[in-house]
């Protein structure tokens, strides 16, 4: 049983929460990983964690793009940010994030006199683009296959209006080759995956189906309510405790098997994929998307020559093994004491998808 139906009546979740309590009961220790910023922040709001049994445990992935980001990016986007006549635009989590040094973010530059400005679109940017003909506009193209056609679309656009002074620093991240580096490390530890129910509609629940076929893990598309994630996380514990992993998707109401076929098609257009680093991860094969040449007047890695700065994390900062799940915030030695919302050290504490603010904002207790 799915639960589409259920997923706003408290009654029906409480009910679901006894069934997890009866099928994880004498199964040992289940972890399970979400693999979504937004699953992430809304498990934390709801205090899903609080009401599980101790033999269920639920773990943070790679799901915020802001925050698989590695300061080496950073670096390099604060460089770009000073070369005059460049005005940087982007969605507003990453103006918060440092780079090797706290403190140090495109907001920071931003108030030294560095042109910065928070945009809500990608076609926004060309609009500001058209706006402001003396500067050259380059917006930062990062997220996963959920903002992908949007920034597709906004390239297009550009090539169509021919906006000369605009480009895209094109960060997209592929979810499906980091979930394979993910299970394929020595220090993998989980039974089951949350997945992402924004990615999934874009690419279809059967994008997912290689975690059973392949990996022999079980994993259910998502949606956001408690009731949403409640369903899915018994979905979860009963194939883990019958040992029959499959794939199923619990957000019939938004995705499909074959996802949004005109998006695909969009991304297909603009992008192809290539290697991409990412915090936590390293380098990943076929992880990243990339423009096509044919739009390459339009492609701010080539339009500034640009080149990642070395790898260099802030002493002491733990985001890396928080995004592997392999660490939780509250392990963080700087988590609630030196690195908090107001004074964040590291991006899992900036994004309003990270699992450190997530933690810090529902589950933290100063006390």
């Amino acid at each position: 049983m799915l639960y589409e139906n259920l997923f706003k009546n408290p009654k029906d979740a409480a009910e679901i929460l006894r069934k997890i309590e009866h099928c994880s009961d004498g199964s040992g220790q289940i972890r399970l990983m979400e693999i979504c910023g937004t699953h992430t922040m809304a498990i934390a709001r709801s205090g899903i964690r609080s009401v599980l049994p101790a033999s269920v445990r639920l773990l943070s992935g790679p799901g915020c793009p802001v925050c698989v980001t590695p300061a080496g990016m950073i670096d390099m986007i604060l460089e770009l940010a000073q070369r005059p006549g460049v005005l940087i635009a982007s969605y507003g989590d990453l103006l918060r994030v440092p780079g090797s040094r706290q403190g140090d973010s495109l907001l920071s530059r931003r108030a030294q006199g560095a042109l910065v400005e928070s945009v809500y679109s990608p076609v926004d940017a060309v609009h500001l683009a058209e706006a402001h003909p003396e500067l050259e506009i380059v917006f930062l193209g990062v997220g996963f296959e959920t903002t992908a056609p949007g920034t597709a679309a906004c390239i297009l656009e550009a090539a169509e209006r021919r906006v000369k002074n605009f480009s895209v620093l094109c960060l997209l991240k592929r979810t499906e080759p980091a979930l394979r580096s993910l299970i394929e490390s020595p220090d993998f530890a989980v039974d089951g995956f949350l997945c992402p129910g924004h990615v999934a509609a874009v690419t279809g629940s059967d994008a997912f189906a290689f975690l059973p076929r392949d990996y022999g893990l079980p994993g259910v598309v998502s949606g956001f309510e408690p009731a949403d994630l409640l369903g899915s996380i018994l979905e979860l514990v009963r194939m883990v405790r019958d040992r029959r992993p499959a794939l199923k998707n619990e957000y019939t109401r938004l995705v499909h098997a074959e996802g949004n076929v005109s998006a695909l098609r969009l991304m297909e257009q603009v992008f192809t994929v290539s290697s991409a680093d990412w915090r936590g991860l390293g380098r990943i094969k076929e992880s990243g998307y990339i423009l096509r040449e044919k739009y390459a007047p339009w492609d701010a890695w080539k339009k500034f020559s640009l080149c990642p700065a070395p790898e260099k994390e802030i002493p002491g900062c733990r985001c890396a093994q928080v995004i592997r799940g392999v660490q939780a915030p509250s392990g963080c030695p700087l988590f609630g004491r030196i690195c908090s919302p107001e004074n964040p050290v590291g991006p899992c504490m900036v994004s309003g998808e990270g699992a450190c603010a997530a933690a810090y904002q529902y589950e933290y207790d100063p006390s």
